[in-house]
């Protein structure tokens, strides 16, 4: 494990422990085929169920150096503003099945929606959340005729908060940080006996994570035909932002069981100011290791300071290289999207969502950065994917960042 480069805005850190070579035995077992298209069959089984666009800037690709930039925006899906809704449904319907006795594959969301009161009664789920998989939690509950209590860690945006209130849930702002509202959940949880549905394990609770994860992959199968329908068999590179790590699991999980040893490189992308994953690779010694501190990043769904141990393991032996970088570089993302080259289309992107474009287009501009490029064979011939997981989920620092500049980029370019 080595630091390839570095400027004022990101740290990068190859992974030499990636596998090389993968064998049955290593592939995910919770990311087989089989296991994913449960999740997507029930994810289909939605009245207003359909594929978020997986969008080409051929332009932006061209003014980079690549040869195809593809974006899975995920920023309207079930008409809500990030793909978080996807594991907590799937979890949600998981955790009923189990209840029933039924395997998920036997039913679909109107038959889990009419049985779900007689099998749960009014006990409520409950989980903490940075704004997006709360709003997923309790649309979820809503749906199905549930009570949800959700918490949010200090400094919540009010746009957040009320999205929340309005699909019926309890809304409840914490003065701590994300991590420590987890445990003020589960406490919660604990005295009132609600179902926590938490996006990250800890020791005895694994099994709605691990459900939660599976249904994050949907938009990765979907990515899969996508791409094939437009002459791609597979991208060269896929850039993946981490919190706690559950998406880029799930998507890396996914695509190492479809491709294989023709994984695309993973690029895993975090905020300097909650880079538990690149922390815990530069320790190197395999395990997950946590950092403190207020966690304040405007990219506030990647503002965790804990792994999900069920997470590290894949991004461990399945990415290719750690990024850090500061807030500057996830803004610099949300313009680049939101002003579009020519003919490209426009996304609307909230700063965890750009955080990978942002950190690609300073890779791919910086000559200090040649190197990097080098090892990560970026270059004319790279088909490169990102997910942009949230539309402008607080609308008051969009505004800031597109109409005053807010977070500019202070290096030369």
């Amino acid at each position: 494990m080595k630091q390839s480069s570095q400027t004022d805005m990101i740290r990068l850190l190859l992974n030499d422990r990636k596998k090389r070579m993968f064998k049955k035995e290593d592939l995910p077992k919770m990311f087989s085929k089989k296991e994913t298209k449960k999740a997507r069959h029930f994810h289909m089984s939605f009245d207003n169920y359909q594929s978020t666009p997986l969008y080409s800037l051929d332009n932006l690709s061209k003014a980079l150096g690549v040869k195809k930039i593809f974006v899975k925006d995920e920023s309207n899906r079930f008409d809500l503003n990030a793909f978080k809704v996807l594991g907590g449904t799937y979890a949600i319907a998981k955790l009923i099945c189990k209840k029933m006795g039924k395997d998920i594959e036997e039913v679909d969301f109107n038959y889990i929606k009419k049985h779900a009161a007689e099998e749960i009664g009014n006990i409520p789920f409950i989980t903490a959340t940075d704004g997006n998989h709360g709003r997923g939690i309790s649309w979820a509950a809503n749906q199905l005729g549930q009570k949800a209590i959700v918490y949010l860690p200090m400094n919540s945006a009010k746009r957040r908060v009320e999205a929340i209130r309005e699909t019926g849930a309890e809304a409840i702002v914490t003065d701590v940080n994300y991590d420590e509202t987890v445990q003020i959940a589960i406490k919660k949880a604990k005295e009132i006996g609600g179902y926590m549905v938490q996006d990250t394990s800890w020791e005895g609770y694994t099994d709605i994570p691990t459900w939660i994860m599976q249904g994050y992959t949907t938009m990765g199968m979907e990515v899969i035909d996508q791409m094939a329908l437009q002459g791609y068999e597979s991208p060269t590179h896929v850039f993946l932002q981490a919190g706690v790590g559950g998406m880029a699991a799930a998507i890396l999980g996914l695509f190492a069981n479809v491709y294989k040893d023709k994984l695309p490189k993973a690029i895993i992308v975090e905020p300097n100011a909650a880079n538990c994953i690149f922390t815990s690779a530069e320790i190197n010694d395999g395990k997950p290791h946590n950092v403190e501190g207020d966690l304040k990043t405007i990219m506030v769904g990647l503002a965790c300071g804990i792994p999900s141990p069920l997470a590290w393991p894949i991004i461990r032996d399945f990415s290719e290289m750690y990024l850090t970088c500061d807030d500057a570089v996830a803004a610099r993302g949300v313009r680049i999207f939101a002003n579009p080259l020519k003919r490209d289309p426009k996304i609307v992107s909230g700063e965890s969502g750009a955080a990978g474009i942002g950190a690609f287009s300073i890779i791919m501009g910086l000559e200090d950065l040649e190197e990097v490029r080098e090892v990560l064979g970026l270059d004319e011939n790279s088909v490169v994917l990102f997910f942009n997981t949230e539309g402008d989920t607080d609308p008051v620092n969009y505004g800031e960042i597109i109409w005053n500049g807010k977070y500019r980029m202070p290096i030369k370019e």
